[in-house]
């Protein structure tokens, strides 16, 4: 079952010439997939994943998300389904540094408005505790160390259990022992939990420990 599918899409830059990053740009990704794309910077894959998360609609072509043309959708449509359906991690965790780690992972879920904040507060935990983080709930963000930093923005992006995570170099920050810990958080949430994740990463171990590697090159995909 393909939770995204891409049709076609070519994306130009305006300025300060014209210029095609991404051409003719078609693939889908299965549910429970954990997709790595790769490729030299200015290759067009962070642009991609710009477009696969909804946040640039400056593109032809077409986009679908769990069976859905999203191409087109108002701004709010799109708001709507990037809460609901999408998760992110960056390579910077943007945690607010003054909440509780608790109260970070919430902020989606409150947005959201689907479930009471009990509820929520509930799921943050179960959340925290599946990445081994529940001991830590009540902290300052600020508290913590890089690697259970990003552990924890890895936990926002589950609160509302979107149907893909999407990770824009989510390792870039972190030394190779936090490296191998989410790597083998994202893998256990796509073997276990059926989670779909597309990553951008420059970390090729990385990559080809992933179920599947898109390689970008000029604005194609080669692979």
């Amino acid at each position: 079952m393909n939770i995204l599918e891409t049709k076609n899409i070519d994306k130009f830059f305006h300025q300060p010439t014209e210029f095609q990053v991404l051409k003719n740009i078609s693939f889908d990704v299965k549910k429970g997939e954990f997709l790595s794309m790769i490729g030299k910077s200015g290759s067009g894959k962070s642009t991609l994943l710009y477009i696969l998360s909804t946040m640039d609609t400056d593109y032809s072509g077409e986009l679908y998300i769990d069976n859905q043309l999203v191409t087109g959708l108002s701004t709010d449509a799109l708001a709507e389904i990037r809460n609901q359906k999408i998760g992110f991690v960056f390579q910077f965790h943007y945690l607010l540094p003054e909440f509780s780690c608790l109260r970070n992972v919430m902020l989606p879920a409150l947005k959201l408005g689907q479930w009471s904040e009990s509820e929520i507060e509930q799921r943050a935990y179960d959340k925290l505790d599946m990445l081994s983080l529940k001991d830590q709930a009540l902290k300052p963000a600020s508290k913590l160390s890089g690697g259970q930093q990003q552990r924890v923005a890895i936990a926002r992006a589950l609160i509302n259990d979107p149907l893909i995570i999407m990770g824009d170099e989510p390792t870039g920050n972190l030394d190779s022992k936090n490296t191998a810990v989410v790597f083998d958080i994202f893998q256990e949430l796509t073997q276990n939990f059926g989670q779909t994740i597309i990553a951008v990463t420059h970390d090729d171990d990385f990559a080809k420990k992933s179920d599947r590697i898109i390689e970008m090159k000029d604005g194609v995909i080669l692979t």
